[in-house]
């Protein structure tokens, strides 16, 4: 990744995980939402504390998993935090936002947006987990790069939503594309990515890691 793209991706998901944990943590539930979403969050604060803390664990941790300085110089502290964003981050988040997706402002398009995309979040997760355990790091960071695309939903839908009030368009109409806009484009970019060239530091192996063999790479 260039310099300039990455600190914008550390700002970024700092950003949206520290003002997570600054609402959430010190407001009342769903102080700053739709009064709407407010009374789904009051109903189900176990749900969006367990989302929101794990999003902003993994928003926060998984800009820094993608740092080629912290894999070849520090590959131990690059496993712990690692397991830290796949199990606090992404399997807490994704499995508490599939349960909140159901109960989502905006009807069944909102809900099955967002609960695909906790699907995905999840599948890539555990493609990303399964594949680093057979020291296929080619395959493993290929899954991360999708998972963490999925990860940043949640900076994009708060780019999103302010546009979409600014632009004149109802809360109820915007949130249902947005459900399917904050991740789609993600995953996509991210695919792009694998194909632009051969040589990005996402398909080379760290030093001093084993090379995957033929028969593992399948992502």
């Amino acid at each position: 990744m260039r310099l300039a793209g990455f600190i914008s991706l550390v700002v970024l998901s700092l950003a949206v995980a520290g003002y997570a944990i600054a609402v959430y943590g010190f407001l009342p539930v769903g102080a700053l939402v739709h009064p709407d979403m407010r009374a789904t969050f009051v109903a189900s604060p176990v749900g969006i504390y367990a989302h929101v803390f794990g999003a902003a664990v993994a928003l926060a941790l998984g800009p820094f998993q993608f740092s080629s300085t912290l894999r070849e110089r520090r590959p131990v502290l690059h496993r712990r935090l690692g397991r830290l964003y796949l199990v606090v981050g992404v399997l807490v988040g994704g499995l508490s936002g599939l349960f909140m997706a159901f109960h989502a402002l905006g009807g069944f398009p909102s809900r099955l947006g967002f609960a695909c995309l906790a699907v995905a979040w999840l599948y890539s997760g555990s493609r990303a987990y399964l594949a680093v355990r057979v020291h296929d790091f080619m395959t493993h960071r290929r899954w991360m790069v999708r998972n963490f695309a999925l990860t940043f939903a949640a900076v994009t839908l708060r780019l999103y939503l302010p546009t979409s009030v600014a632009l004149g368009a109802t809360l109820e109409v915007a949130y249902p594309i947005i459900a399917w806009l904050c991740w789609l484009p993600n995953l996509i970019a991210a695919e792009l990515l694998f194909n632009r060239t051969t040589h990005s530091s996402i398909g080379r192996t760290s030093s001093g890691l084993r090379p995957p063999s033929a028969a593992h790479i399948k992502g």
